[in-house]
């Protein structure tokens, strides 16, 4: 006997994911190394033992089976329920005649079995407890017909679902319904590999609590990976403030000072040393009277370039226009760069700063874009309709394209370097849809960044984003759906990032 399901959270270690194309592949390899039916037999009776474990007290369980081999995972795990004494039925929405051969041996033993199976949709009843096994990973058009009413039933039928390998209507690599329709399960057991789209995009409203067996089955070389808890060097005792780090935040232009603020409050909180704010807006004052260990500089990016290159700096933070005149001399001389919001908008718009972004790497400067969708968009010319359709892909695009590591924010954020497998973030809710989340997400990830100057930009915003996200996790009114405002964020970000 195998060992059971895994439950995947944000507290273990990272795990490996595999898209459509690896997992299938994977599979095939699997299913000529074993016995007819057998590979079959383990994931429908992995299933069976979740559901059992899951509801506990479901009298009546309805399957839905599908034309593949997910439904076959299906009717196997009927067959073991209905043997442990629950009342179960099968819709079947296939021709028995035109089952793949191991589903159709499925089909057969749960006929043997005395499981009750009723073709379409009109015979299914009132269920406890239902399960989805109606589409896998062949699908790649949006589910019509019998499919599309099997999948509104599910989603209007009130009850706990449990989706096997993949909510049908989700695509396995991108999170996105392929269509109108796809299902919105409250678990979903991933079978022999894990696939980002349970993990981005709209994948985890449809996947829900993501659990994993792997029936035994190394998948192989992964694609991407789920980001897992960090961890981070503890500083020695000797410790002082000059080798803590410099951060300094450039942005806040007329209107707009408060997210510079922030986002050095948010560099302080983790840990940076000496944190400064430089606004864009020359009149306002220099001085944040909550956090009064934070330091104003006027026009700080008019410096040396001795003095830019020894500091860590978060740019773009309610930028506006104006931080148009800073990008040059910081793109040109700061070691460690974050770009965020305005500071996006105006490369995206200018190609001689683009070339200036580009040159960086060639100079041993790393550079972490921060975009969110429509930011992101502009950066590819395109629409952020194409980038939300696949967010794997556009982050990896963007990052070669601009030869840069970038984290592209959102459900599931997805973090990607140029020669590296991209990361998705496991972490956050939507309580961080609030005006000023971001803006301390790119504070934090500079105050980190400045104290582990050593580290990669990759694993500083994959680190940063884990713990953002945290953050929001930890917030409890996130169950009732109250947001996290921006300055309780810095605080609780404080408080727990480093549990």
């Amino acid at each position: 006997m195998h060992a059971p399901p895994i439950r995947i959270t944000a507290s273990l270690e990272p795990w490996p994911l595999h898209g459509a194309a690896a997992s299938r592949q994977a599979e095939h390899a699997a299913l000529a190394l074993h016995a007819p039916h057998a590979l079959m037999e383990a994931a429908g009776l992995a299933v069976a033992r979740l559901a059992a474990a899951l509801a506990p007290h479901a009298e009546h369980v309805q399957v839905w089976a599908g034309p593949g081999n997910n439904g076959g995972d299906g009717l196997v795990a009927a067959r073991h329920l209905h043997a442990n004494g629950r009342t179960v039925q099968v819709s079947l929405l296939a021709e028995a005649s035109a089952l793949p051969a191991d589903a159709a041996e499925a089909l057969a033993q749960a006929r043997a079995a005395g499981v009750p199976i009723v073709p379409g949709t009109e015979g299914a009843g009132p269920a406890d407890l239902i399960i989805d096994a109606l589409l896998g990973l062949g699908t790649r058009r949006a589910p019509s017909g019998e499919l599309a009413k099997a999948i509104a039933a599910m989603n209007g039928a009130g009850k706990p679902v449990l989706a096997v390998d993949l909510p049908s209507g989700l695509h396995p690599d991108t999170g996105m319904p392929l269509g109108e329709h796809a299902v919105r399960a409250h678990a979903t057991l991933a079978l022999l590999s894990l696939k980002p789209g349970c993990f981005t995009g709209h994948g985890r409203d449809h996947a829900g609590q993501v659990w994993f067996d792997s029936l035994g089955v190394d998948a192989g070389a992964p694609g991407a990976w789920l980001t897992g808890a960090p961890t981070l060097p503890v500083p020695p005792h000797a410790s002082h403030k000059g080798n803590q780090g410099d951060v300094v935040v450039v942005g806040g232009a007329p209107g707009m000072v408060g997210a510079a603020w922030l986002a050095a409050r948010a560099a302080l909180a983790a840990g940076a040393g000496r944190v400064y704010c430089s606004p864009l807006d020359g009149s306002t004052p220099l001085f944040d009277g909550q956090q009064p260990a934070l330091m104003g500089r006027r026009a700080w990016w008019t410096g040396s370039p001795a003095m830019l290159a020894a500091a860590t700096v978060a740019c773009g933070c309610g930028g506006g226009d104006a931080v148009r005149t800073a990008l040059p001399a910081l793109l040109s001389n700061v070691q460690r760069l974050l770009l965020d919001a305005d500071a996006l908008n105006a490369i995206a718009g200018d190609s001689g700063l683009q070339q200036l972004l580009l040159q960086r790497a060639g100079r041993g400067r790393p550079t972490l874009l921060t975009p969110h969708p429509l930011e992101a968009a502009r950066l590819l010319q395109r629409t952020s309709t194409q980038v939300q359709a696949d967010r794997v892909a556009a982050a990896t695009e963007m990052a070669a394209r601009y030869d840069c590591t970038v984290l592209l924010k959102g459900s599931g954020t997805v973090i990607a370097s140029p020669s590296a497998l991209p990361r998705i973030n496991a972490t956050g809710n939507a309580a961080l849809a609030t005006a000023g989340s971001g803006d301390v997400l790119a504070g934090w990830a500079a105050g980190l960044w400045a104290q582990h100057a050593a580290m990669s930009a990759l694993d500083i915003a994959a680190i940063a984003a884990w713990q953002h996200g945290r953050a929001a996790d930890l917030w409890p009114a996130a169950a009732r759906g109250a947001p996290l405002r921006a300055h309780a964020l810095v605080e609780v970000l404080g408080r727990h990032a480093f549990d």
